[in-house]
This record gives C-alpha cells, sequence and structure tokens, in this order.
C-alpha cells in the first residue's frame, strides 16, 4: 500500500513527455533524418506519403543518429518479382567496397519469387529465403534462434508477395532481436557483438515501397564501446 501512495503522490508530477512515446523515423514528406551513403541521388525519394527506393545501385541509406534498445515499427512492400532489401540494426553504416554493404544485423525483406529468380547452381533456394532472416553481417556475430547456418530463419511463413504491405515490428534489446512477421513474432538473434549504432536501408536490386517506420526508445544497456559502432559526421 506504501507503494501505491508514493506513485499516486508522483503521478500528478509526470508529464506526457516523460512517458516513451512511437516516433516517426520517416515524416512522409522528405529524407529529412536520413543520410544518403552509397547510393545515387534518385536511388531514394518520397512519392504519395511513401519512401521509394528504387533499389539501384546496390547501397545503403542511414538514419542520422544512431540507436540502441527500441521497437521498430516498419512497413514495406516490394513492387517486382524476387526483389531483394531489407534493413540493419545496430549497424555501421560504413559499406564495403566489395558488396557496397555495411555491417550489422540485417533484417531480411525478400519478395517471395526470389527463390525461383535467383538459383544456386542451378538448384532454386529454399523459401526460408523470403521471410525475414536474421544474421549478423560484416563481422558483427549473432546466435541465431532458428538456425540456418549462421543465419536465424522464422519458424512461420508470414510474408506476401510483390505489390502487398508487410509489417517488421523488431524488439531490439541488450544484443537480443525479436522479429515478428505480419503480427506474429517468428523469428530472432540474442548475444550481438554490436548493440547500438544506425539503421541503414537496402537498395538491393529492385523497387521498394516503405511507410509508417516509427520507432519507441527504450533505456540504454550496459554497453561497452566496443559494442557501439563509430560515430559518424
Amino acid at each position: 500500500m506504501k507503494t501505491l501512495a508514493v506513485l499516486a503522490l508522483l503521478a500528478p508530477l509526470l508529464s506526457a513527455q516523460e512517458i516513451p512515446q512511437f516516433k516517426d523515423l520517416f515524416n512522409g514528406k522528405d529524407l529529412t533524418g536520413w543520410v544518403n551513403v552509397n547510393t545515387a541521388p534518385d536511388t531514394w525519394s518520397v512519392k504519395d506519403g511513401l519512401l521509394v527506393c528504387s533499389g539501384r545501385p546496390i547501397g545503403v541509406m542511414r538514419s542520422a543518429k544512431q540507436y540502441e534498445n527500441f521497437i521498430l515499427h516498419i512497413e514495406w512492400r516490394h513492387m517486382e518479382a524476387g526483389g531483394n532489401s531489407g534493413v540493419f540494426i545496430w549497424s555501421n553504416a560504413n559499406p564495403n567496397p566489395k558488396d557496397r554493404l555495411p555491417n550489422g544485423v540485417e533484417v531480411q525483406m525478400l519478395e517471395l519469387d526470389y527463390i525461383n529468380l535467383h538459383p544456386q547452381n542451378g538448384v532454386p533456394l529454399t523459401d526460408a529465403y523470403v521471410h525475414g532472416e536474421v544474421w549478423g553481417v560484416g563481422g558483427v556475430h549473432t546466435t541465431p534462434d532458428n538456425p540456418r547456418g549462421e543465419r536465424s530463419k522464422s519458424i512461420e511463413k508470414r510474408c506476401k508477395g510483390k505489390g502487398e504491405w508487410n509489417t517488421y515490428d523488431v524488439v531490439a534489446v541488450d544484443g537480443t532481436i525479436k522479429l515478428a512477421v505480419n503480427g506474429k513474432f517468428v523469428n530472432g538473434i540474442t548475444k550481438s557483438t554490436q548493440k547500438k549504432g544506425y539503421f541503414s536501408l537496402e537498395s538491393e536490386g529492385g523497387l521498394i515501397h516503405f511507410r509508417n517506420i516509427r520507432i519507441l526508445e527504450l533505456p540504454p544497456g550496459v554497453t561497452t564501446p566496443e559494442q557501439i559502432a563509430p560515430e559518424l559526421k
């Protein structure tokens, strides 16, 4: 009862601004808050309230600031069969010259026909490639919840195909990421060796639209300097 009494006394002192709120990472009007890292000037644009990525050339656009613990909501739809994209979490936003992509934990966004249009050695890929794989890239190491090699694959296929909107909700806390695809948690990783960094949206060969990119920042954890991506100017 004493605890309840104390909370009752403190309640009037708490303002709405002190309660964590979702904030827009994309304002639906322009690219404020984002930095084009290594793509063309017209790779990223805004049309009818949507963030449009042409998919060409391969590269990324990063968030202006770094994030550590958060809930990310992002909606996306591929507009070409076999389209490839994703969002890098806790990224250094410093692309490798060979593949033009940065490090971080990649949350994969593939159109359903990717497995048919990109065979390896003449053999179609498995459908693990299409529904929200999560894994560390560029030297970032993770432990997969549902191993497919070093990657973690979703335990249920939930992504929709070309022209249809998909929703990802990403909960990232202290090196652990849990991914919900279209309303259900189906994948994740733990023990990421990098736990704070930029968001990097990926351009990788196909036209894709994004909308409703929002973040709810959570309290920071105990993170060492080695677990934080370098700050960029």
